[in-house]
């Protein structure tokens, strides 16, 4: 029989739920736990036992809660990910293991502008010209990009950390070694920022939120080991919503370039401002359940979310260990791949990477590839429609046939996302036990705060079914990418945007218009696990048709 739960019940259950689960009351371990409790425990998950089978359970109750209280008196760190692992790949993929030479087709020659607010908003790819081409210098464009961060991040409160006298270090060696003859890419002396949960050794790592806002790791991400490895030139460390939520963090919200009124979304809310405003050519973020995609579209950027596995979360702070990933926002599709290429492959200090190459040819024809559409996204009278239906118009326009496709599951997705709120929780268990939590700003009912409490009492067999469904939802999404190479779609109609994240799949997401309130819009491009490059190729021939990344928000272009 099914049970419904009234507001007197509410207490009770907590409190039962509560007592099973915290081991001491007045400071002595208790012998047994009150029948009554695990009844009104019961409602909360869902089932129903007899008195009998009470009664036989109540030991192992008392013994599971002795457990969780020998595991709460030995610290852990939010860097120790648990034992089982996420694996994205469906039962017979591989990915490609066989690393080629990428051709970017970086263009040559580039005219050096003559202002600086024109030079701030080129490219990586042109930049990356003019710096090999010695008509400009690390030196000269870090200088114009801190001068841009000393002006503008206070309108924006997008910055935590400005590394000035590092940046100028970097970027003066960075010139030294070209005029040896050492080139080390296309990102050599390019500046870049990182949102603020990625650890760099001499700098706090606040993650956003006033718990931890003072905090120190010991450690360098891997990622940004290999940005800097690549030449890249590291200015400052951007906001987040705290704990990768939003745009709200312990300083502020941060804004929307393209409208004031407006936070910039979230959780990569800096590195997108950032971009947005040409503060930095690319900025590196991270998503879970949006966190690239969503604040790329309310910035007017383009994001690229890679595969689950591709890159290194080394020295990141986790909160869901089988949905976190770290990719780039930058001004185009092409400056996405070229930093991508950079932070892509294994690494020995992160479990979850998978091995898998990376390429791009620019002389490969976008007319090979197989394009669909989810066409009943396409479709009604929601805001802003029309400008995802203008995407397929120029699509087609550039000579390439458009399929119509149908998202369907055998299972309920949403249902799964009680993964992301266990892992998160576990991931601030001190958080919410010592009640750290009540020192963040948002306390609203979605809040984190509120989100960590409600996921402890979730039952873990109930964790392992989603996660057993999400096996499912795998390999059906497999089978669908099976006949695409590349899905269009609106950025954030029907659930595409919580499968794919459950999935581990690669997303492209690009501006592609205006609302009516002055913010930008976008569309989004997905492709099969590890098929980056496809929407590399795609992306950049749409964005050389339409030329909306190179739109600059009015108020920054000084």
């Amino acid at each position: 029989m099914k049970r419904t739960i009234n507001r007197k019940q509410i207490g009770l259950i907590v409190g039962g739920i509560l007592l099973l689960s915290a081991g001491f009351v007045g400071g002595k371990m208790m012998a047994d736990i009150n029948p009554e409790n695990i009844a009104n425990a019961e409602i909360l998950i869902g089932l129903e036992f007899s008195p009998a089978e009470r009664d036989s359970m109540n030991r192992n109750l008392t013994n599971y809660r002795t457990s969780y209280e020998t595991m709460r008196k030995q610290p852990i760190t939010n860097s120790v990910a648990p034992a089982i692992g996420f694996n994205p790949l469906p039962h017979g993929f591989v990915p490609n293991q066989i690393q080629e030479k990428s051709d970017w087709g970086i263009p040559a020659p580039v005219n050096l502008p003559k202002k600086e607010s024109d030079i701030a908003f080129l490219s990586v790819a042109e930049l990356s010209s003019l710096i090999k081409s010695k008509k400009l210098s690390s030196e000269i464009l870090t200088r114009i990009y801190l001068d841009r961060i000393k002006t503008y991040s206070d309108t924006l409160q997008c910055l935590i950390t400005l590394m000035e006298t590092e940046a100028m270090q970097k970027a003066k060696a960075m010139d030294a070694e070209l005029a040896k003859g050492i080139y080390r890419g296309p990102l050599h002396g390019i500046p870049y920022g990182i949102k603020d949960l990625l650890a760099v050794k001499g700098t706090k790592t606040t993650w956003g939120a006033m718990p931890y806002k003072d905090q120190t790791i010991d450690e360098t991400a891997t990622v940004v080991e290999k940005l800097n490895e690549a030449g890249a030139v590291l200015v400052g460390k951007f906001t987040l919503g705290a704990l990768a939520m939003g745009d709200v963090w312990y300083g502020g919200v941060t804004k929307n370039p393209w409208n004031m009124k407006q936070g910039s979304s979230g959780s990569s809310a800096g590195s997108a401002s950032a971009v947005s405003a040409g503060l930095v050519p690319f900025a590196i973020g991270t998503e879970t359940l949006g966190s690239i995609v969503s604040p790329s579209t309310r910035n007017g950027v383009t994001g690229l979310r890679p595969t689950f596995g591709r890159v290194s979360r080394h020295g990141a702070m986790a909160l869901s260990w089988s949905m976190d990933k770290i990719g780039p926002i930058s001004r185009s599709a092409l400056d996405n791949g070229i930093v991508l290429s950079v932070i892509n492959g294994f690494d020995p200090k992160d479990k979850s990477t998978i091995a898998a190459a990376f390429q791009y040819n620019t002389k490969k024809s976008i007319k090979d590839l197989k394009i669909g559409y989810f066409a009943p996204f396409f479709e009604g009278d929601r805001p802003n429609i029309d400008k995802d239906q203008k995407v397929l118009e120029d699509l087609r326009a550039m000579g390439l046939e458009l399929h119509p496709v149908e998202l369907k599951t055998s299972v309920d997705p949403s249902s799964m996302l009680i993964s992301l709120y266990v892992e998160g929780a576990a991931a601030f268990d001190d958080l919410t036990r010592l009640n750290l939590d009540d020192q963040l700003v948002a306390q609203h009912r979605n809040a984190w705060p509120n989100l960590f409490r409600a996921a402890r009492f979730i039952p873990a067999v109930e964790y392992i079914q989603a996660n057993r469904y999400r096996t499912i939802l795998i390999e059906e999404m497999h089978v669908l990418f099976q006949e695409y190479d590349v899905i269009v779609t609106p950025s954030f109609a029907g659930n595409q945007l919580q499968i794919t994240n459950l999935t581990g799949h690669p997303a492209l997401c690009m501006p592609n218009g205006f609302a009516e309130n002055g913010s930008p819009t976008s569309i989004t491009f997905l492709a099969n696990l590890f098929d980056e490059e496809k929407l590399v190729m795609l992306g950049k021939a749409y964005q050389e048709k339409t030329e909306w990344q190179k739109k600059r928000p009015p108020f920054f272009d000084k």
